[in-house]
């Protein structure tokens, strides 16, 4: 089969496209015949030996991938050759067909095709988990998102506004800010020429927002945590600007304020049956179309170069995928 591989630990041009020996599942495996495959950010520093988790050399990168199962693995009972599904983990799915444990794959929603579905389950898991379990978003609080364009970001404002918060969409150009006022935000603020933190006051009357979702990180984390309500809570999502900034502690104790952290992928461990509920009310929000993933951008995995770039740029709005199959 072809696959992109790692075969040393660098920028994207050191992948490169293979072919490698088509996998055989496991106990407790199956194998997806992929046909989209989500990129995400975190797949520019797996790649680089950055993120959490660093896998043997040589590897396969991407996370996330929808696909048909061709092949099931012993001790799987809930799913069978044939079935849609959408396959979550690491690494592993920038390739034609990719075996991953059972308990990282969920059926497709009746509602989404390949393609939203490639760009489903991370962002959007990410997105539910941090604002239902990790800051308790209320109905009738004020939500700031930062990166609104972005693939967390997008999530973000879609589920914020389906648990019936005032979301505020703060993105870096004109073009961003259309696209996160076509997913419902109700105010936008473009923070490469307007000051953050006299918006912020502007749109809520002084008061402060009560939670931020931040992928973003770099200087806007300190300026939005100044921005916090009473009992506002920040969530950290990322890092994408690149620096991990550094916050001083008493603006928390002034502020009656959290720093909350968004580690959805260990959270899959930790509490797997929260996870799959989650997703069960994620897949009736997809198919009652409360919820959909946009897809702005698609390549080939030979473009592999250019596709891994568009993050290096920040140019992502919704989703970018490889279609594979």
């Amino acid at each position: 089969m072809k696959a992109l591989l790692c075969t040393e630990l660098g920028p994207p041009s050191e992948l490169s496209v293979q072919t490698i020996e088509d996998p055989a599942p496991g106990p407790g495996e199956v194998v997806v015949d992929v046909v989209a495959a989500g990129l995400n950010f975190p797949d520019t520093l797996i790649i680089e030996g950055k993120y959490q988790f660093k896998p043997d050399l040589p590897f396969v990168p991407g996370g996330e991938a929808a696909g048909v199962i061709s092949a099931v693995g012993d001790g799987v009972g809930h799913l069978a050759v044939g079935q849609r599904v959408i396959a979550l983990s690491t690494y592993g799915a920038f390739a034609e067909r990719w075996a991953v444990p059972a308990t990282g794959v969920i059926p497709i929603p009746d509602a989404l095709d390949f393609e939203s579905a490639a760009g489903f389950g991370l962002t959007y898991g990410t997105s539910y988990h941090a604002l239902v379990q990790r800051a308790r978003l209320q109905e009738g609080e004020t939500l700031l998102v930062l990166g609104a364009a972005g693939g967390v970001g997008s999530a973000a404002i879609e589920i914020g506004k389906h648990l019936g918060a005032e979301v505020i969409a703060a993105a870096s150009t004109p073009e961003k800010l259309r696209f996160a006022s076509e997913l419902g935000a109700d105010h936008l603020i473009d923070y490469t020429t307007e000051d953050l933190r006299d918006r912020l006051k502007e749109i809520t009357d002084g008061r402060g927002v009560d939670v931020v979702y931040d992928p973003v990180g770099g200087d806007f984390t300190e300026q939005a945590f100044r921005s916090l309500a009473w009992n506002g809570r920040h969530l950290v999502v990322g890092f994408a600007a690149g620096p991990i900034p550094e916050l001083p502690i008493n603006l928390a104790l002034l502020k009656g304020a959290s720093l909350v952290g968004v580690f959805w992928g260990r959270s899959l461990r930790e509490e797997p049956q929260r996870a799959f509920q989650n997703f069960v009310e994620l897949t009736e929000l997809a198919n009652s179309g409360v919820v959909h993933p946009r897809v702005s951008q698609r390549f080939t995995l030979d473009q592999y170069e250019e596709a891994f770039s568009v993050f290096e740029n920040r140019g992502v709005m919704g989703k970018a995928i490889f279609m594979i199959g």
